[in-house]
């Protein structure tokens, strides 16, 4: 009898273990895509090969340049986290490196190919769809996802993103 209690208690405590170190892994991400990535802002500018990796609650993009890398983004549910710059929330990464009336989601939403501002807008065409967003004297959005290339280009703010698929 005391050695079934034994078993039953080393089991017990192996998958506990598991467990609680699965729990603390850090989750992959998926969809990871090779891109030519272009970031021209008056805060900065990059244009170099990358990588855009997704895992749906996690976007990840780093541009390379010479093998090395020049820039990290992380974007999470509440945060964007980049190289250059530390964490913060989305809003005031709008605030200080984009537009702060953009959307929270804005930056997420172009990496992803995901409609912006609610799809406000929205053109669908046969391999994608465009935007056209304005606001009087803050943003003059011109937004386009095709099958194998992202366009973001808001001339006011003078901000370029283009992601091209490889």
């Amino acid at each position: 009898m005391q050695v079934k209690w034994f078993e039953i208690l080393k089991r017990v405590t192996l998958f506990s273990s598991l467990l609680f170190l699965s729990g603390c892994a850090q989750r992959e991400l998926h969809a990871e895509k090779s891109a030519m990535i272009v970031w021209k802002s008056p805060a900065f500018r990059y244009a170099d090969m990358g990588f855009v990796s997704d895992n749906g609650s996690r976007l990840q993009v780093e541009i390379y340049g010479s093998g090395t890398a020049l820039m990290r983004l992380k974007v999470d549910k509440d945060s964007i986290c980049m190289s250059r710059f530390s964490c913060m929330t989305k809003e005031r990464f709008n605030r200080e490196l984009l537009c702060a009336s953009y959307p929270g989601d804005t930056l997420e939403n172009i990496f992803r190919g995901k409609p912006l501002f609610g799809g406000k807008s929205l053109l669908k065409k046969r391999n994608g769809f465009t935007q056209t967003i304005q606001k009087s004297h803050t943003y003059h959005i011109v937004y386009t996802v095709s099958t194998n290339q992202i366009i973001f280009r808001d001339t006011i703010n003078q901000i370029v993103i283009k992601v091209i698929k490889q």
